[in-house]
């Protein structure tokens, strides 16, 4: 069988993640202990499903064999479903699950309502952007975090919309995208994530689209981004994982 390019890409910036080895075995899931994980918050369990398979690290040896046994009782695709989870495991918070969408030069769409400028991340009308929408909003779009150049669109000398990425480990270049409440639903946002996903290409980067809410997971598409799997985080209580 032929293997899709894209998402053995995809798996193995997340087992390089991972901090411990492990691989994406076929229709199951593989678990380690890895207190080094990136995948997850220190202390957390950390899910990743990809295609068929999932990986999932643990912080402690302890938790190897509990969490294994619980997450081997549910198809690979429920393993990101909190509820699901929660139903075999003594899960005490929840983070996620976000979809992970991935897009290379063969699927990237190209487009452009109109021209976007370039900033830099620390520019005071990018800085003065992120303060005129809800705190919830920035914090979540994650521009304050890029490491690329910021892609913006303005209406007369006001920003609008914008988007970079971050540089992950793996070479991936981890979207973030933001338009002001009252302009969206105009296509900005996908004119300035088609420009930072472009750049991100321009370099040999993987473009990677993390995100939750559906309208967002639709520009990415429109962007040729396919959805390739979820990520999910959750708390184990200690007290009743003995």
């Amino acid at each position: 069988m032929d293997v899709d390019p894209l998402l053995a890409r995809a798996r193995q910036v997340w087992t390089g993640l991972a901090g411990s080895p492990i691989s994406f075995p076929a229709r199951q899931v593989a678990v380690a202990a890895s207190a080094n994980s990136s995948m997850c918050p220190p202390g957390w369990v950390g899910v990743v499903a990809l295609g068929d398979a999932a990986i999932c690290t643990v912080p402690t040896d302890d938790l190897v064999g509990l969490v294994t046994r619980a997450c081997r009782t549910l198809p690979v695709d429920a393993l990101t479903d909190p509820d699901r989870l929660s139903a075999v495991l003594p899960v005490a918070e929840v983070l996620g699950p976000a979809a992970l969408a991935y897009c290379d030069d063969h699927s990237y769409r190209p487009h452009r309502l109109q021209a976007t400028e370039q900033l830099p991340v620390h520019h005071p009308d990018l800085v003065d952007f992120l303060a005129s929408v809800p705190a919830e909003d920035a914090a979540e779009c994650g521009l304050v975090e890029i490491t690329s150049a910021a892609y913006v669109l303005r209406a007369g000398t006001a920003i609008v919309a914008a988007a970079g990425y971050r540089h992950w480990p793996g070479r991936v270049a981890h979207l973030s995208v933001l338009t002001a409440p009252r302009r969206r639903g105009r296509g900005f946002a996908r004119t300035v994530a088609a420009a930072a996903t472009a750049d991100g290409l321009a370099k040999g980067l993987l473009p990677q689209w993390r995100a939750r809410p559906a309208a967002s997971r639709r520009v990415a598409r429109a962007l040729g981004f396919r959805e390739l799997g979820a990520q999910l985080s959750v708390r184990v209580d200690g007290r009743d994982a003995r």
